[in-house]
């Protein structure tokens, strides 16, 4: 049984937010990863976790979450959702950028670390994933979140921009140039190995989006539960999963 398969079992005991195609896949895999762990109060970091999407529900599953970003404004209103939702006092908001990462976190003192859409913005990757393993307890674990490059190269292509769709196919980064809003995209291979020279141990990986951004409107608004359950089937599955627009890498500091 696969920890997406598992994400039924998990959810009577972790009340999360409504399962998106957005957000699907990574819940199900936080949620098992929860269950995996009995029940245990977890010490969280969300690395760019913003407005607190993630960071409140698991302060409302009872883990204490430290949210760093760049933005005050997004902090802000993470304090006010944290407040309204009454788990103010489980999360702790750090204005930083995850260049600085290092600087702002405690070695080994993290269960659980949450580094989504970061990678792709930040000026120095590996720095920011050493700093992620260094965060973290032996044998905790790491969510990361990374923009896809096949996706971003179909999307241009079937747009019509094939010089553009060129580009991020060919250029080292997977950026289009310098009016491009991400720095870098990866494939499988690549963010894996991001990892693994951090010395963490990627345990799963699904794509994130895998049909969501190529359906029609009326469709993916229309056909709600059938897109999130659909999502979750091809997830796992290449090739499926390498054309999503993100994919989700799951790792583990060994302990």
């Amino acid at each position: 049984m696969t920890r997406l398969d598992r994400v039924e079992q998990t959810r009577g005991r972790f009340t999360g937010p409504p399962l998106t195609p957005r957000t699907a896949v990574i819940w199900s895999v936080l949620r098992a990863e929860l269950e995996r762990r009995g029940g245990t109060e977890l010490t969280v970091l969300d690395v760019g976790g913003g407005t607190g999407g993630f960071a409140v529900p698991l302060a409302q599953a009872g883990h204490h979450v430290t949210v760093v970003d760049a933005s005050p404004d997004a902090l802000a209103a993470l304090t006010r959702r944290a407040a309204e939702a009454g788990v103010a006092d489980r999360v702790r908001a750090v204005q930083g950028d995850g260049d600085a990462l290092a600087g702002l976190v405690e070695p080994a003192g993290v269960d659980l670390v949450l580094c989504h859409a970061v990678l792709e913005v930040v000026d120095d990757p590996v720095s920011v994933v050493t700093a992620l393993a260094t965060a973290l307890r032996p044998g905790g674990a790491a969510s990361v979140l990374v923009a896809g490059r096949a996706a971003a190269v179909l999307a241009r292509a079937m747009n019509g921009h094939l010089d553009v769709a060129d580009t991020l196919a060919t250029d080292p980064a997977g950026t289009a140039g310098a009016r491009d809003t991400l720095r870098r995209r990866y494939d499988v291979d690549g963010a894996s190995a991001l990892l693994r020279a951090a010395g963490l141990v990627v345990e799963e990986i699904h794509g994130v989006r895998v049909l969501a951004d190529l359906l029609p409107a009326a469709v993916a608004d229309g056909q709600p539960g059938a897109l999130v359950e659909l999502e979750r089937a091809l997830a796992g599955r290449p090739p499926y999963r390498d054309l999503a627009a993100q994919l989700h890498l799951f790792a583990r500091r060994p302990a």
